[in-house]
């Protein structure tokens, strides 16, 4: 009976906000694969293990595709409006090509010194004014939207239209009248710079896409989703992980101090790797339909069934990551599954690990006696969210 089942995604466990949800972690303790229950009261698969989890995302009889019968949907709207990332290849393929120079390390890399100097005129506007503040909003959620801002050619001065709208679409518990009205009203907005980049285009990533258009390669009605789904994933990831990095760090102060007293480039990037495994805020899972039978870990997948694969306990796997509920800046786990694995896995990792190097390599060496200015049972975390992180993280110095 599905009431048996353990509902996902499942609660954290009060205390622990960095930690899975023990309910998942007992899963994985008892088997690779394990049904779950959803909000449809429909059971897919859930694989809670590393190895495994690789294994599904790099196997081609497994689709993204949302539209497809048996695609375990996180809510009750199914929204295509979010490109290339719910296609499979080849269309996945050509989309996603139109987009990833500007993504690659070398152009990313190109960024960094416009990424540090955004980075420091926020923590200078935040030396200046008054304390406490919310590192959310004027630092986290700033650095990220206006890198992507630059990159798209989006007027920052819209940002908080698109973090607004960004805000409902990825809540779990918004209607889908209120996440189909958020997606028009986005779709609408990049529809309309767009046209506006057709009549006179700039030196950014839009703007690219115009000759695309132009050439008959992608309808405007394409472009505008790509431009959406990069804004969206360009600045909400990243700033959660600003955020609830940063209070990760401020709650173990040994590792804490290892950032803060180095400026030993592989130790900054050795720990933007090891706070990704320890924190995943894609807390939702990875979503997929078995397209044929498959077997996996011993366990027959049948043709339509769902799958959705854990990535924060895959990145807490034993057997992969040795005493792996320890937050160790040193371990350097670049074979995380944070960003995915195999064809779908983030286009955008390149920027978000410079963004993240500059960030952490920065602030706690800037603003040495950072501290938080409220318990950390008063920090408000999104447990409602696709997308994990902290609502407001009080601080001060």
């Amino acid at each position: 009976m599905t009431s048996t089942i353990p509902v996902f995604p499942a609660a954290r466990a009060a205390g622990c906000p960095f930690d899975p949800p023990p309910t998942i972690q007992a899963l994985q303790e008892q088997a690779p694969l394990a049904r779950v229950r959803l909000w449809d009261d429909s059971t897919p698969w859930l694989v809670t293990r590393y190895d495994e989890q690789r294994a599904v995302l790099a196997d081609p009889r497994v689709s993204a595709d949302v539209t497809r019968p048996g695609y375990p949907s996180p809510t009750a709207i199914r929204n295509a409006s979010i490109s290339f990332i719910l296609m499979d290849d080849p269309e996945h393929a050509r989309l996603r090509r139109m987009v990833t120079g500007p993504f690659t390390i070398k152009r990313v890399e190109a960024m960094r010194a416009g990424v540090q100097k955004i980075v420091d005129d926020l923590i200078d506007a935040m030396l200046a004014g008054p304390k406490p503040v919310d590192l959310v909003q004027a630092f986290a959620l700033p650095v990220p939207s206006l890198v992507i801002c630059d990159l798209l050619g989006v007027p920052y001065t819209d940002h908080d239209f698109f973090q607004d709208n960004s805000n409902v679409l990825i809540n779990r518990e918004t209607s889908p009248e209120q996440k189909s009205a958020a997606a028009g009203q986005l779709a609408g907005y990049l529809d309309q710079l767009i046209g506006e980049k057709l009549d006179r285009p700039g030196d950014d990533l839009l703007s690219g896409l115009t000759k695309r258009i132009h050439d008959g390669e992608l309808t405007r009605s394409e472009a505008a989703q790509m431009g959406v789904l990069m804004l969206i994933a360009g600045h909400e990831t990243t700033a959660n992980m600003i955020a609830l990095g940063t209070l990760a760090l401020l709650e173990h102060p040994d590792q804490l101090a290892l950032l803060r007293d180095s400026d030993d480039p592989a130790l900054v990037a050795s720990a933007v790797e090891e706070l990704l495994r320890y924190l995943n805020i894609t807390h939702n899972g990875r979503r997929r339909v078995a397209l044929a039978d498959i077997e996996i870990a011993g366990q027959l997948i049948r043709a339509g069934e769902g799958i959705i694969l854990a990535n924060d306990i895959a990145n807490r796997d034993p057997d992969t990551f040795a005493d792996p509920d320890r937050l160790d800046l040193r371990r350097n786990p670049r074979n995380h599954v944070a960003f995915g694995f195999g064809v779908h896995q983030c286009l955008g990792q390149p920027l978000a690990r410079v963004e993240l190097q500059v960030v952490y390599g920065t602030l706690y060496r800037r603003i040495p006696t950072l501290r938080l200015a409220a318990g950390l049972d008063e920090i408000p975390f999104k447990h409602d969210g696709s997308v994990y992180g902290v609502y407001e993280l009080p601080v001060t110095w």
